[in-house]
């Protein structure tokens, strides 16, 4: 067993991955360090990318898992983020080394994969058994859950459970609906409500609202409408122009309602 001696720090601000016991001599804050009994912060990657991961694997499992061997797969804050998770599900010790289960787990086929998950999966989150019953939780229950071991809040604690309810989905373990549908609605969207605006209608001076698209939103005949749309005389205008106004209002006049023709 290691000590590490650190004066005058708060205990808040300590890492939660590197103690387990406090002791206070001296005024001075003494951190106990145990390996064997050290907290991890559970998997909090992506799920997918832990599956394609073991998938891989199955071309040939390293003697160690290190960065010389995923680096051109995964990037530098993914790849810590897999081995954190490798280690808290005991599938590589503290050396990097694969274990047992994870070979086992690599080349399980079916339900003998399913079973192997499901060992894991209970021994990895066995502090979930000692507070809720993931059938028939919350999801508020579960949070509590994850926060009272590890501290965990906000995004953090929504990655955590997130890969728990993934693996434990995939290990063949049942959940409760108000775990799962509160996922699901996560996933959907960022919470904004949709932009239900309606578009808002036209309508003419007296409110009415036209009923069909070729209706003029006034009450005034259309030739007349027309009429008030034409160009006034000008006789300064040349005498082209003038001959042009004369033909054009002739011809307006011809298609007027009501106009017999002879």
């Amino acid at each position: 067993m290691n000590c590490v001696k650190i004066p005058n720090l708060p205990l808040a601000i300590l890492p939660p991955l590197s103690y387990t016991q406090t002791q206070l001599t001296g005024g001075k804050n003494m951190v106990m360090v145990n390996d064997k009994s050290r907290k991890r912060l559970p998997p909090y990657i992506s799920y997918r990318t832990f599956r394609n991961f073991l998938d891989e694997l199955q071309q040939g499992i390293p003697a160690r898992i290190d960065r010389s061997y995923w680096g051109e797969r995964l990037s530098g804050s993914t790849g810590t983020q897999l081995m954190a998770s490798l280690r808290f599900l005991e599938l590589i010790d503290t050396n990097s080394v694969p274990t047992t289960q994870l070979r086992a787990l690599v080349y399980a086929k079916g339900s003998q994969r399913v079973d192997l998950l499901k060992q894991m999966t209970t021994e990895a989150f066995d502090f979930l058994s000692d507070s809720v019953d993931p059938q028939t939780a919350t999801y508020a229950q579960l949070e509590e859950a994850f926060h009272h071991i590890f501290q965990l809040t906000g995004d953090m604690s929504r990655k955590c459970i997130k890969f728990y309810v993934a693996i434990a989905t995939d290990a063949g373990f049942s959940l409760s609906s108000f775990i799962t549908k509160r996922l699901r609605l996560t996933r959907s969207g960022t919470g904004t409500k949709p932009n239900t605006k309606r578009k808002k209608i036209r309508t003419n001076q007296s409110g009415k609202v036209p009923q069909d698209e070729e209706m003029l939103p006034d009450s005034m005949p259309w030739d007349k409408l027309l009429l008030t749309k034409f160009p006034a005389f000008d006789p300064t205008w040349i005498d082209e122009v003038k001959l042009n106004w004369f033909k054009a209002f002739d011809e307006l006049l011809r298609m007027r309602p009501g106009r017999d023709d002879k």
